[in-house]
């Protein structure tokens, strides 16, 4: 979720913060996701596209795109650290940075979760009049402001957001007319999740300091937690750990992404790029034996969030970053991909686009026919409507709207 930069270069030296093909299978990645959750406005697709229901055994495409996102947060962790060392920020600098953007985060995933169940006629809004509210405020506090911008100006929009968030907190009403209940974490949301995942992962790569050892000690453990947690073994001692922490997997995602990425950085620097794809074939090989070896025991499921789910998505989105750091990177074809850029550079903002779109088409009663919404003609509607999310990103991003945690 870094700042855009003004092009996308051919092969980007590990020591710098963007990496090409970190950027483009980030954005491939946001696509995806923007693709998955519209089509719940469809019918007559293929069930394989969607979400597998809770207690299912089994996956389908939206569920790789979650976890996906949660390892490429990791990947993109040591070159983000690295950057911010070299600008002079200490040890404690880091983690405050880390926990500044998980704060960011949380607040958004927990805001965005409460619009899923309010009562609008209680709350004073409908759900997408809030979702527009919350989404406006986001920006209006971690816009990333021109520096000869007026500061109080900029402190100004800020407050406005503050206080309009603070607004719809105190305001809001959620659940049915019988049992309403007030403003509280329903569950994390998206947002929320990768927050705690941010976190811990954060903690971890700062303290590590590029070490790998200590890395993949840290994954090893949360994999190990991911299964425990699943077994029922976990002491009641440990319940206070939020729970997207205590169940291992989430963090294990994202610790995965650190671990490719340390990798990756030691190949790098030695320009062995066979070496590096011979070691993340074999990682990935050893990952999907994993998922064979556990899911018997607890399934292969997102919404369980299983074992078996960590080690199968994170061998899928090390073979996706892998194709696409070989076709970018080292064949020199990224600019294939410059239209989708601004989805890998500023993702946060292009994943919040939808909830705008959905608010402004209810608002002018814009009501697509039914062949639009039915089977492939639907699906093309999707992901046109992903597209047209990227490219709406990008001109607010040349207009001076980019969102920075």
């Amino acid at each position: 979720m870094n700042q855009p930069t003004t092009s996308i270069p051919v092969q980007s030296p590990i020591t710098t913060q963007r990496v090409t093909a970190i950027d483009l299978v980030r954005a491939l990645t946001m696509i995806l996701m923007i693709f998955v959750n519209d089509l719940w406005s469809l019918s007559g697709i293929p069930a394989w596209l969607e979400h597998v229901e809770r207690g299912v055994d089994g996956i389908g495409l939206a569920d790789v795109v979650f976890p996906a996102f949660l390892f490429i947060v990791g990947l993109s962790m040591p070159f983000a650290i690295d950057a911010r060392k070299k600008k002079g920020d200490s040890k404690s600098q880091l983690l405050m940075h880390v926990a500044t953007r998980t704060v960011a985060l949380l607040v958004m995933g927990v805001f965005l979760v409460n619009g899923e169940d309010i009562n609008g006629a209680a709350t004073g809004l409908p759900r997408l009049a809030w979702n527009t509210l919350c989404c406006i405020s986001f920006i209006l506090i971690w816009n990333s402001y021109p520096k000869d911008l007026s500061r109080p100006l900029v402190y100004g929009l800020k407050a406005v957001g503050i206080v309009t968030l603070l607004t719809l907190a105190f305001i809001y009403r959620g659940g049915d007319d019988a049992t309403p209940h007030t403003f509280g974490p329903q569950w994390w949301g998206i947002l929320g999740l990768i927050g705690w995942a941010y976190l811990t992962s954060g903690i971890i790569t700062v303290l590590a300091d590029n070490k790998l050892t200590s890395v993949v000690i840290a994954w090893s453990s949360f994999a190990i937690l991911s299964m425990v947690s699943h077994a029922g073994l976990l002491p009641q001692f440990l319940r206070f750990i939020p729970e997207p922490i205590l169940g291992g997997t989430l963090t294990g995602l994202t610790l995965g992404g650190v671990v490719t990425a340390l990798i990756f950085k030691h190949y790098r620097s030695r320009q062995d790029d066979r070496g590096l794809t011979f070691v993340l074939l074999g990682i990935s090989a050893a990952l999907i034996v994993l998922s064979v070896l556990t899911r018997p025991y607890w399934g292969l499921a997102k919404l369980g969030a299983t074992p078996a789910w960590l080690f199968l998505c994170s061998a899928f989105t090390i073979l996706a970053f892998l194709a696409i750091y070989w076709l970018a990177d080292v064949l020199g074809k990224a600019n294939w991909f410059s239209f989708i850029r601004p989805a890998g550079t500023d993702t946060l903002l292009c994943y919040l686009i939808p909830y705008f779109a959905y608010a402004t088409t209810n608002f002018l009663g814009i009501h697509l026919p039914e062949f639009m919404l039915i089977g492939g003609v639907g699906l093309l509607k999707s992901f046109l409507f992903a597209i047209l999310c990227v490219f709406i990103t990008g001109w607010l991003s040349k207009i001076g709207i980019r969102l920075k945690l």
